[in-house]
């Protein structure tokens, strides 16, 4: 429900209007407490972003009305996971688990867009074009000051959530963000296979870089990381150069490229907090952690915390929402699927990038040893699809 006249006061202020800061908003509309999600924008802007979202992440938005099949999501039934040069290679199957699909891949903007126009026509109450400017965190309430079309307002809750990125964390005099530089830069394109690719992803570990191609339409989105320099250097390149620099890396694995477009990068950086709980606040999704690509496992993630944030506050009384006590109950429930997924992607980045060659075959080893032996691929692959339960 899109709402003009903000209150003074609110029990629960949601910042951020991304899938994540939705889809808590959706799931806490009929617990009895007032809830009010703030967006500094009116609509989403362009956005060549592919999301990869596991299946238990699509039937956390189906359930909250997020979830269309409108929105042009391509079903992944396979994963093919393998390191350029040697014969280490697996591939996780969707049937292996029992599932139709281990996730889809889906336009970000399209997404975030479905979220926002289901929250402006739904129960959830919604305010558009408000940007936080400030926040005092208080021991009954946290105060937060906006700036919105009419001018500023201030506004306090007895609990406030920012799902809006890490943009407001400056502002908390409790929770510290450490960044660990990767001193990578993530190359994005939308690349057109001469063949269908029958909702198969790829995951290849090159010498200079992984690179993942994920099922989009008709397309692959491309997400390659590689060096500051070697990025510039790519998205230079001529159209036929750059898809004969992608081709090279899948030579002995997929070829046929026939066309790229829609080339962009940006730096890649792992952010952590020393905790996701503060006084009167809380941090779910990109503002509590910030992982690589390489994985795809950014906004599954995400998404869970939104949906452990969810059950913990609906189970909390009215009076005790934002105390101490319910917000280390969401840490403990959500701090061994975050430590380990984050651990699990920053580990990849540091097995996959070193030169050595024994490192190499010790790695071709271990895909082998996934591939050949059931339990340890289908852990694997249930990982990736339910996170670390």
């Amino acid at each position: 429900m899109l709402i003009e006249r903000l209150p003074l006061h609110i029990d629960i202020l949601i910042v951020g209007g991304g899938p994540v800061g939705a889809l808590l908003a959706q799931r806490l509309c009929n617990t009895g407490h007032d809830v009010l999600l703030v967006e500094a924008k009116h609509e989403i802007g362009k956005d060549p972003r592919a999301l990869a979202i596991a299946q238990s992440s699509i039937a956390a938005l189906q359930n909250a009305k997020l979830w269309h099949e409108s929105l042009g999501a391509t079903p992944i039934k396979k994963v093919h996971v393998s390191q350029a040069g040697t014969l280490g290679r697996t591939v996780l199957d969707a049937q292996e688990l029992d599932l139709d699909y281990l996730g889809c891949t889906i336009p970000y903007q399209a997404l975030a867009q479905h979220a926002l126009d289901t929250m402006k026509n739904g129960a959830a109450s919604i305010a558009l074009g408000v940007k936080v400017s400030h926040i005092q965190q208080m021991a009954r309430f946290a105060q937060v000051k906006m700036q919105t079309a009419l001018g500023e307002h201030e506004m306090t809750c007895r609990l406030l959530v920012l799902a809006d990125g890490g943009q407001l964390l400056a502002q908390l005099h409790d929770v510290k963000q450490s960044i660990k530089s990767y001193e990578q830069h993530a190359v994005l394109a939308q690349i057109k296979p001469r063949h269908p690719h029958q909702g198969i992803a790829f995951e290849r570990f090159a010498d200079d870089g992984p690179l993942a191609l994920l099922p989009n339409g008709i397309d692959y989105t491309l997400v390659w990381t590689q060096t500051p320099e070697q990025a510039a250097q790519r998205l230079a390149l001529s159209d036929e150069a750059f898809i004969a620099e992608v081709e090279l890396r899948f030579a002995d694995r997929m070829t046929g490229f026939a066309a790229v477009a829609e080339r962009a990068s940006w730096p890649l950086a792992l952010k952590t907090l020393n905790s996701v709980i503060g006084q009167r606040v809380v941090l779910i999704g990109n503002a509590a952690q910030t992982l690589h690509p390489v994985a795809g496992q950014g906004l599954n993630l995400g998404l869970r915390d939104a949906e452990t944030l969810a059950q913990v506050l609906a189970a909390t009384p009215k009076s005790q929402l934002g105390e101490a006590t319910s917000l280390q109950r969401y840490k403990q429930l959500r701090q061994r699927d975050a430590g380990l997924v984050t651990a699990f992607t920053d580990s990849l980045i540091g097995i996959f990038d070193s030169p050595s060659i024994p490192i190499k075959h010790a790695r071709s080893l271990g895909l082998l040893a996934i591939d050949h032996v059931t339990w340890l691929r289908k852990g694997f692959a249930k990982r990736m699809v339910y996170g670390a339960r």
